[in-house]
């Protein structure tokens, strides 16, 4: 009876069984989709068993899986090797699907997927991003979630209209592509997310609003204030240094508000510095460029002010709510704040009106400090990666 008893409640605790999909390894969290699936997987193994597999193009250590090994019952990577990606995306000149994707797609790793899904035989499948989405899109014996995060095609065309010649029909070509695959895809999934709402409304599909807004969230115990470190920086900017509309942002920064303002002093930092944009950074006597670290809160709070001038790009910008979570006053385009509805950012598109948003907050430290004291409560009231599970959660369970 004993035993009996013991196998009952073993059966009855057994988990729900995920499969959780990414194109990048969930670890070090330096880029949104990173960050976004570490926490999501963090959340939803209090209610599934994870399996997660991840696609790389860099090698893994094992001190990055043992940080995803507490809420995973396993973890499958696959290497995707230069001359493979080289061959796809040359055959793919002839195909019609996008690019990302034929960089990422595998047709070697995806029958070895295949194999998983048939040993694992997932109750669920969640699918971060379209990149990986051909490896998962033919399985039909769960239903699947797919988290589109933002929408590419959109991103892809402000890019278009930065680009000339051979490069702006790679990029138009590309943002055609994308279009059309995230529509057709949009139907291999039973359950969308997206991270605002705003590109839930892009999505180019008749169905959209049957998309779910989940937003990121913030940790608001790693980002507080830190009393100890000095701000001796009037600006501060964090972000990926490989992320095309963080290089645009900062070029426009140091271009059109810095080159005059000698006064201004701005300090950078974040992961995948090139020698292109810290060669041009040197250029600036009043910007300092410092790239990746590993406490990157000590970075934010050198600044007085956060900027975030972004001209293209799409989605949430995570560095906006860690640096409204660190108490920091934040001046940033419209783009960057429509993803952020009802946030106490101040916006400023036109050079002027940036600076002059710079000076008043510099020349006004009461206000500047009660700005940041409301975006602080702002974060913890509206973003926080246990809603975010949750929403995900809930939205699986009931269906």
């Amino acid at each position: 009876m004993i035993g009996l008893m013991n196998f009952k409640t073993s059966y009855m605790e057994t988990k729900p069984k995920l499969l959780f999909m990414t194109s990048r390894f969930p670890f070090p969290l330096e880029k949104g989709d990173k960050l976004r699936a570490y926490y999501l997987i963090k959340g939803l193994s209090k209610h599934y068993e994870v399996h997660l597999i991840s696609l790389t193009d860099e090698p893994i250590s094992d001190a990055w899986k043992n940080e995803l090994r507490p809420y995973t019952e396993a973890i499958h990577m696959f290497t995707l090797n230069r001359w493979g990606i080289l061959c796809r995306l040359g055959i793919n000149l002839v195909q019609q699907l996008p690019f990302q994707l034929a960089y990422f797609t595998d047709f070697f790793k995806k029958r070895r997927v295949t194999k998983i899904l048939q040993l694992v035989k997932p109750d669920h499948i969640f699918c971060q991003m379209i990149r990986p989405a051909e490896y998962v899109k033919h399985y039909h014996h769960c239903r699947k979630t797919l988290d589109y995060m933002d929408i590419l095609s959109i991103g892809m065309e402000r890019r278009k209209m930065q680009m000339k010649g051979i490069r702006r029909w790679i990029f138009s070509t590309e943002a055609q592509r994308l279009k059309e695959y995230e529509q057709r895809i949009f139907n291999y999934f039973e359950f969308h997310l997206m991270i605002s709402q705003q590109d839930a409304d892009g999505m180019p599909h008749p169905q959209r609003n049957a998309i779910q807004v989940v937003p990121n969230g913030i940790c608001t115990q790693t980002f507080q204030p830190l009393k100890d470190v000095t701000s001796d920086h009037e600006l501060v900017f964090v972000g990926n240094l490989s992320y095309a509309p963080n290089i645009d942002a900062i070029h426009w920064l140091c271009e059109k508000v810095l080159r005059k303002r000698k006064d201004l002093r701005l300090l950078i930092a974040g992961a995948n510095l090139g020698h292109k944009l810290n060669g041009y950074c040197q250029g600036f006597e009043n910007v300092t460029m410092l790239g990746w670290q590993d406490n990157i809160q000590q970075v934010y709070a050198r600044g007085k002010v956060f900027v975030a001038p972004m001209q293209i790009g799409t989605g949430l910008q995570n560095k906006v709510l860690e640096a409204l979570s660190m108490q920091l006053p934040c001046i940033v385009s419209s783009l960057a704040a429509s993803a952020i509805p009802n946030s106490p950012l101040i916006v400023a598109n036109e050079p002027e009106e940036f600076a002059n948003a710079i000076d008043r907050l510099l020349s006004l430290p009461k206000e500047a400090t009660q700005l940041g004291e409301k975006g602080r409560k702002f974060v913890e009231d509206h973003y926080s990666w246990e809603t975010s599970t949750n929403c995900i959660y809930d939205l699986i369970r009931r269906h």
